[in-house]
């Protein structure tokens, strides 16, 4: 199964600014797992994006654990908006991508 997960800041730019960098080694972590494809700010920089991937057999629990993991979370900067996403058109190629993956 796939997900978006829209993360939108809780608290002013300065203050979530100081959390980026933890923020980034844990998505690079999610990276290294496989379940994260991709992510980025939203423009304007009010929040981010991250698409991913999470085993069809325990869809809530991961996104939970993946929301919760978040130094974005912890430090209450942001909140996660997660939306499991069963995508038709474009599907093989995101699995062939995430077969990619180490």
């Amino acid at each position: 199964m796939y997900a978006i997960a829209i993360i939108r800041y809780r608290r002013p730019l300065e203050e979530v600014l100081p959390v980026v960098d933890e923020h980034r080694a844990y998505l690079k972590r999610l990276m290294e797992q496989g379940l994260l494809l991709a992510s980025g700010p939203l423009d304007p920089r009010y929040g981010g994006a991250l698409l991913l991937r999470v085993p069809d057999d325990a869809v809530t629990a991961t996104l939970d654990q993946i929301r919760d993991g978040d130094p974005f979370t912890k430090r209450s900067v942001a909140q996660y908006e997660l939306l499991p996403w069963a995508p038709v058109m474009g599907k093989e190629e995101l699995d062939r991508v995430f077969a990619q993956k180490p």
